[in-house]
């Protein structure tokens, strides 16, 4: 029993810190494709200094280490409630150890369990089979890509694409309409895995599958192997980019698979997945519980950067950006004159605040002065140490989509002059930005290591209550670069992109299939 927790530890700790090479090579690939010197290319740099960073410090890759999900193929005879029970131990003690972020959350009482245990935490999926081994696979797959996965019952009607049959034309139309709707919102470039047929349910599960399949793999269906090579060749041309920032380089990766259906049903489920793709696996000795070989690994050294290329792209970005270091707080005049595509420097104060902040905020006063301060939408991970003092270990942006509802009231009420996140806000946050003198910065989503290398200490923390992600930190930063997006003047990058990316997707229109 002690041999298996230790090789799900592992297994654990390798998913969340380090990624697969197969992935990396999609990156690089990717990172080829952009313009030198473009936002684009300025965020993939951050992302490949951010995973070398994670490799080094054995720490998570981007703070939303998500709803671990196992697929555990097993022996007759094995005993499934031992090897649940050995998951369950090790979770808690990578959680404990910083490896994952506490996201275990009472769906009634917003309690979080604190080590990421609870009802359906984590999913584990066993399946017999006549194999002499375990094979045991992890992804961890962050909210932020996960609230992207989208659904259609066909036949439906598509913005920018028209009706979609029940045929694989039709199926082709919603892959394409799923790239388009997640925007930069789920970390893009990124990752799907799609489903065809089954109900609701087995689609989503077929869906999430896919993406167990490594990057290269080949299609045995020759259909849908062509129907894979579409998407890739025509969701690249959708503008969306990196981060949707508009760019070369939207989507990585694309697998699809199919189920039988019932004859009233036809579902297409498309499971989203980020740039920060983490899924490894590994075969176990069902005797010794010792791991006897890594999946999704190889020998191969991968160049995540090529230093003379990034120099260069450096040195363009400096000349054709501007940039504005920002001592927090900041007054309303500072932010006025900020105007979309400036990259702005941050020194000082942070303070953290997500879902459960902003509800919180709109009846309740605030914790701390938050007249001219810069509210961070991002879940650290946090460990303390021996003297009691809280250290981050993680700290990317969460999607800040989520607090449309509450952001520009909050704004008005406290005096806040920014806020940082990622993926961008709807147009009731940019009309409060006009209005309240107000901006919208970009961070890069994922880059949690990057982040964190920049907070140089901890000053305090509030409405603990709500559990480690949800808190208010008090965070001191230095250095901390992020793009603006939206800004006082009325200009939204997203809406840009938003738009120009509709009217590119309307070119797929017609029939293909």
């Amino acid at each position: 029993m002690e041999k298996l927790i230790e090789s799900m530890y592992q297994l654990i700790v390798e998913t969340s810190t380090n990624l697969p090479n197969d992935v990396r090579r999609a990156i690089v690939e990717a990172k080829a494709k952009e313009n030198a010197g473009t936002r684009a290319a300025l965020s993939l740099s951050t992302i490949t200094e951010n995973i070398q960073m994670a490799d080094e410090n054995v720490s998570p890759i981007c703070q939303d280490t998500g709803m671990p999900t196992f697929e555990m193929k097993v022996p007759v005879g094995v005993n499934q409630i031992e090897m649940k029970k050995a998951i369950h131990e090790a979770i808690e003690r990578a959680t404990k150890d910083g490896k994952l972020r506490p996201n275990s959350v009472d769906s009634l009482t917003g309690k979080n369990s604190g080590n990421n245990l609870g009802g359906g935490t984590p999913v584990i999926h066993f399946e017999q089979w006549e194999e002499n081994y375990i094979d045991a696979r992890l992804i961890l797959k962050g909210g932020g890509c996960e609230n992207k996965n989208i659904q259609y019952s066909l036949p439906t009607e598509l913005e920018g694409l028209g009706r979609a049959g029940r045929d694989l034309d039709g199926i082709r139309k919603c892959i394409m309409h799923s790239v388009y709707q997640a925007q930069g919102q789920g970390c893009s470039a990124g990752f799907i895995g799609v489903g065809i047929g089954g109900d609701r349910t087995t689609s989503y599960a077929l869906a999430k599958e896919q993406l167990f399949r490594t990057v290269d793999d080949v299609n045995e269906n020759e259909d849908l192997r062509k129907l894979e090579e579409y998407v890739m060749e025509n969701a690249n041309k959708l503008g969306i980019g990196t981060m949707g920032f508009g760019g070369e380089a939207t989507l990585l990766g694309c697998k699809v698979g199919v189920m039988n259906r019932l004859p009233a049903s036809f579902f297409v489920s498309v499971a989203y997945n980020c740039w920060a793709f983490r899924r490894l696996g590994v075969e176990i000795d069902p005797e010794t519980g010792e791991i006897q070989q890594w999946l999704y690994k190889d020998d191969e050294t991968i160049d995540l950067n090529g230093e003379e290329k990034e120099i260069a792209a450096a040195a363009e970005v400096k000349d054709e950006v501007r940039e504005v270091v920002l001592q927090a707080p900041v007054t309303e005049e500072q932010i006025r004159q900020l105007k979309v595509g400036d990259v702005v420097i941050i020194n000082g104060m942070l303070h953290t605040g997500r879902d459960a902040i902003h509800h919180y905020l709109m009846d309740h006063d605030a914790p701390i002065d938050l007249n001219g301060q810069i509210i961070y939408h991002c879940g650290p991970v946090m460990l303390k140490d021996e003297n009691e003092e809280w250290h981050v270990k993680a700290a990317g942006p969460t999607t800040s989509i989520r607090e449309e509802p509450y952001q520009g009231d909050i704004m008005k009420k406290f005096g806040i002059r920014a806020v940082i996140g990622k993926g961008g806000m709807g147009p009731k946050t940019l009309k409060a930005l006009q209005e309240h003198g107000g901006v919208y910065l970009n961070a890069i989503g994922g880059a949690a290591q990057y982040y964190a290398d920049c907070i140089k200490k901890v000053k305090g923390v509030d409405l603990m209550e709500f559990g480690i992600p949800e808190a208010m930190w008090h965070l001191e930063v230095e250095g901390f670069a992020a793009i603006v997006t939206m800004d006082s003047h009325g200009n939204s990058l997203h809406a840009e992109v938003d738009k120009s990316s509709l009217e590119k997707l309307a070119q797929f229109e017609e029939r293909v299939f």
